[in-house]
């Protein structure tokens, strides 16, 4: 029997996605200054008002005021009609210093030796879904809500304001767990007054079916763009009118939308957000090299889907515990797949954070549309979203004895 399963996206205006947003770019000018400092960033916002709140150990002065209100400006809160203003909102900011008793556990004279910042532990996953090997409900629903963006900001539709959440739900084969086709569409954008409400939902729902959906489906890989055979529902601002969004319409908090940020629900998540705080803490650097790990086992062929966790003590470097779960499609057990891991691979955090540059400011594009199954790219020589490389694919493969 075939079965459905669903996940969701929201916009770089979402309010949790803003405090996201916020915090990654605090973090950003702390290290584009100090590529040594220590930073746990939290942001909260609500009409009219943002809290900046954490830890910080650096020798950088960050000017918080002027960072919060350029990322509020670059999504496109810039009116006051929003409630939630760029220029206007109140900015507070209550950062301190890191503590003494975390900071020795983390600071090593060697500094490969470096503990993890904290204990806990991380998940990767990857899957022959779509081409970036993320889970396809997922990969979808970003992907709707970037071309939204890209229309707004354009001003191609001049009516969009910045919040948005979008949800695929898609049909799976019961056996072969292929997908088949997109059953479900819902999409919820935030939009200016209309004079009527009726004319409002009916020229909304228009242009998301004559614009917005035709821009995805034209974007996608042929084989991705068949799933979309017509006879799909689709539920445009279900409640029939969002005018009220952003901040102005629901509190935003960093680290609140950590299914959004890495597989939608698919594989596993152990628990800890990733905006604001800097690669010592493995809750980001451990996650992103475990999706390493997963992307490049699938992609080098030792398994067709794979959840990789990760497991670190706090102010210890080695992980205590590396698992694998290839459900059943690898070429061997998940044991000495984890085994070969641990092998082939230093996951020190010192290790992890000097394989893919993250003591860079590179984050503030991480904090919208996923960490993961995005394009990497180097910018002014530096490397963005390293850990989507396939850069480990002809290791993997020679230690599996596999053909190319």
């Amino acid at each position: 029997m075939n079965y459905l399963f669903t996940s969701e996206s929201v916009s770089e205006g979402h309010p949790d996605k803003v405090a996201d947003q916020i915090s990654d770019s605090i973090l950003d000018e702390f290290l584009r200054q100090d590529p040594e400092a220590k930073v746990a960033c939290e942001t909260f916002c609500t009409a009219g008002l943002v809290v900046v709140g954490g830890e910080v150990q650096s020798s950088a002065y960050v000017d918080i005021d002027r960072i919060a209100r350029e990322t509020i400006a670059r999504i496109g809160y810039t009116k006051a009609e929003y409630g939630f203003d760029a220029a206007s909102c109140g900015i507070i900011s209550t950062i301190h210093g890191q503590s003494a008793d975390i900071n020795r556990g983390v600071v090593r004279e060697d500094e490969m030796n470096q503990g993890a910042g904290d204990q806990g532990m991380m998940f990767g996953y990857a899957c022959k879904n779509t081409p970036d090997y993320m889970p396809l409900a997922l990969y979808l629903s970003h992907r709707l809500l970037k071309v939204l963006a890209d229309i707004r900001h354009s001003g191609e539709i001049s009516y969009l304001r910045p919040d948005a959440k979008a949800q695929f739900s898609v049909e799976f084969d019961g056996q072969t767990h292929r997908p088949l086709r997109v059953h479900t569409i819902v999409l919820s954008t935030q939009h200016d007054e209309f004079d009527t409400d009726d004319a409002m939902h009916a020229r909304i729902e228009k242009d998301v079916r004559e614009i917005v959906l035709p821009r995805l489906i034209s974007s996608l890989p042929a084989e991705l763009a068949a799933l979309f055979d017509g006879k799909f529902i689709l539920h445009v601002n279900p409640t029939g009118k969002f005018v009220i969004g952003g901040p102005a319409g629901d509190t935003g908090l960093t680290g609140r939308k950590i299914i959004v940020d890495t597989y939608g629900g698919r594989g596993a998540h152990g628990g800890g957000a990733f905006s604001g705080k800097d690669p010592s803490k493995v809750d980001r650097s451990g996650a992103y090299a475990a999706r390493w790990l997963a992307k490049n086992l699938v992609a080098a062929g030792v398994a067709s889907e794979c959840l990789v966790q990760l497991a670190y003590a706090i102010g210890v470097a080695e992980p205590v515990s590396v698992y694998v779960n290839s459900y059943g499609t690898g070429v061997c057990s998940d044991a000495e797949i984890a085994v070969r891991l641990r092998e082939l691979f230093d996951l020190r955090p010192a290790a992890i954070v000097r394989r893919f540059g993250l003591k860079n400011p590179i984050y503030a594009p991480t904090a919208a549309y996923g960490h993961f199954g995005r394009e990497p790219y180097v910018k002014d020589g530096i490397q963005f979203f390293g850990w989507e490389k396939l850069d480990a694919v002809d290791l993997l493969r020679s230690a599996f004895e596999l053909e190319a």
